[in-house]
């Protein structure tokens, strides 16, 4: 039984672990004002007829913080990448000079600023529901283990242990949040 309660609590750390990550990946795609390759990292281009990432079929670059250089390895994707950026939800203008693609970034106005923090807080909060949805789970098996007789102390400290982590990585998604508000608030 013992082994049961480890298992589920390694599951549990390393699921909170996986959620924590997953909320950072969508973190660096709300922009905050800098330009960043990441932020192209969800575009698909028709790559020989099957959807391929921006990244392996051209070099993206930031030469400054307001400009997004994308070159693509062969030079007849030039088309179809400025139509899946286009077609993006960026809302970024593509100025294609027929060897590069470039990007500029406008400056954030004092409203989107505030619109990208309450984007940031959503995805926050998607990644705390996501935490208890796994506390909640590894406290279920538990529970289960103990129906099946398996020692109440075990359980109560395996359940301790179980909060313990949620409000760990609960507090490194604060942390996270905190940052992100402070790299979009500042001008």
């Amino acid at each position: 039984m013992e082994e049961e309660i480890q298992l589920i609590l390694e599951d549990a750390r390393d699921l909170m672990r996986k959620a924590v990550e997953h909320t950072t990946h969508e973190l660096t795609k709300i922009r905050a004002g800098k330009a960043q390759p990441s932020m192209l990292d969800d575009i698909r281009v028709d790559y020989y007829g099957s959807p391929t990432p921006v990244n392996q079929v051209a070099t993206v670059n930031t030469p400054d913080a307001r400009t997004i250089v994308v070159r693509p390895f062969e030079k007849k994707m030039l088309a179809a990448i400025e139509r899946a950026i286009i077609n993006s939800d960026l809302g970024l203008n593509p100025q294609n000079d027929g060897e590069i693609i470039r990007l500029n970034l406008p400056p954030l106005t004092e409203e989107r600023r505030q619109g990208l923090v309450r984007q940031a807080k959503a995805e926050i909060e998607q990644g705390k529901i996501s935490i208890r949805n796994i506390r909640k789970d590894a406290n279920n098996m538990l529970s289960k283990l103990q129906k099946e007789g398996a020692a109440e102390d075990a359980i109560k400290r395996a359940t301790d242990n179980v909060q313990s982590l949620t409000d760990q990585n609960v507090t490194k998604l604060d942390e996270l949040f905190g940052r992100k508000e402070k790299d979009i608030m500042t001008v």
